[in-house]
């Protein structure tokens, strides 16, 4: 069998933020340089910079116009105050108003913290400019790139330490959670100490691959690489370890909304959605969601009424509430598996219908065009379309994550082998 080939990507990971206010930011960030529209030298770690290039906008995004979107945004608020059936037509003059704001989406600030790939990526919930990453190598960095002091970095076991999941602690937010192929789920503080462990492998066998946590319900799932869901309070006490999948659980997510709703993501194929309160074993799913392939996540929407998954091939998937059972969209796009690469994630918008996912061009792929980039496409999560693509020429690689920070104004995106 002939060898797979590596693809060509930077030999370091990366994480850039772009936003379109790098000369509006607060007094901490107006004190670090900022590199002008014309140079052309590649900017250092902590520094920020504008100009991104090559922004491709669709010509239905190109032709908008500033002041036709803002008469519609004050004409919709008014009718909104009226009439609270007006709240559709709002929420799509503000989305196409974002959509116009993406064409000044610049890099502001990026790092290249670690000797392995990034594999993990948190915002944290109440500071808009505060971002968590985590590597395969284990380490994990708190990033504040609104002021001068260096990043929080916290020293991981290096080969076989890879985090899988990162999430903060909402209760507080100097704390968080991470899943690893260590083999554990553990809560920890940014100074490195483990506060609580939740699950432990007692064999290499066995690791965790995905979490998510309900501050609400107190509860916290992780799964692992055979199959097995584990549901467990805050304090650390199991409710139960159930094999929910045939293979590895590639994600975990809790419906923000209806924290009771579960998703899960596998290799087997497929995604299912289940009721945390009537789970009695592998078959009393709700919906089992088959894929044609591999699949590496599943994210409900930031108002619970929509689940989007990426498989390991080249499809995004969007279903909805109404029908859990039937995708109301499926959106080819090529993001194909590769060992070496952390797998690639649709994620959505916070505010808007929007998904974001990078792109890995595949020449198999029906629509490759010759000498395709390596982009961040964002689609319209209703109807599907292509509405955007951000692309810099200095950080080619291929982006793997992809996410929005809680405001919606600032996108972290991590990249490398």
């Amino acid at each position: 069998m002939a060898s797979k080939k590596r693809p060509d990507t930077q030999k370091t990971s990366e994480i850039v933020c772009l936003d379109s206010r790098s000369l509006e930011r607060e007094p901490e960030a107006k004190k670090l340089r900022v590199k002008g529209p014309g140079c052309n030298k590649r900017c250092e770690s902590d520094c920020l910079w504008e100009g991104l290039a090559s922004l491709q906008v669709p010509p239905s995004c190109s032709s908008l116009q500033v002041s036709s979107s803002c008469s519609s945004i004050v004409r919709d608020l008014y009718q909104y105050r009226l009439d609270e059936a007006a709240w559709l037509p709002l929420q799509q003059s503000l989305q196409k108003s974002f959509l116009h704001s993406l064409a000044s989406y610049q890099i502001f600030h990026k790092a290249a913290p670690f000797d392995r790939r990034v594999t993990s990526l948190a915002w944290h919930p109440t500071h808009p400019s505060t971002l968590a990453a985590g590597s395969k190598g284990g380490d994990i960095m708190l990033w504040n790139f609104g002021i001068k002091d260096k990043p929080t970095f916290i020293k991981g076991i290096g080969a076989g330490g890879s985090i899988t999941g990162l999430k903060f602690n909402l209760l507080n937010t100097n704390q968080f959670f991470a899943s690893s192929i260590e083999g554990t789920t553990k809560l920890q503080d940014f100074e490195g100490n483990t506060l609580r462990i939740f699950t432990c492998s007692d064999t290499c066998n066995i690791w965790f691959c995905s979490l998510d946590v309900s501050t609400k319900s107190r509860i916290v799932v992780t799964g692992d690489n055979v199959g097995n869901v584990i549901l467990l309070n805050t304090d650390g006490k199991e409710l139960w370890n159930l094999r929910m999948h045939k293979k590895k659980v590639t994600h975990v997510s809790l419906n923000p909304c209806c924290d009771w709703l579960l998703a899960t993501a596998s290799v087997d194929q497929t995604v299912k959605i289940w009721d945390l309160r009537q789970v009695k074993g592998k078959n009393s799913y709700l919906y089992s969601l088959l894929h044609k392939h591999p699949v590496n996540s599943a994210y409900f929407s930031s108002d619970g009424s929509r689940l989007l998954t990426t498989d390991q091939k080249n499809e995004v998937r969007v279903y909805s509430a109404s029908q859990w059972d039937n995708p109301i969209n499926r959106i080819p796009h090529p993001h194909r598996h590769f060992q070496h690469l952390t797998p690639i994630k649709a994620t959505w918008h916070p505010r808007y219908n929007l998904i974001v996912v990078g792109r890995y061009p595949d020449p198999n792929f029906e629509s490759c065009a010759p000498y395709e980039l390596r982009t961040i496409d964002i689609f319209d999560g209703n109807s599907g379309k292509m509405m955007c693509q951000l692309y810099d020429p200095q950080d080619s690689g291929i982006i793997s994550l992809n996410e929005f920070n809680p405001l919606g104004d600032t996108l972290a995106s991590a990249m490398g082998e």
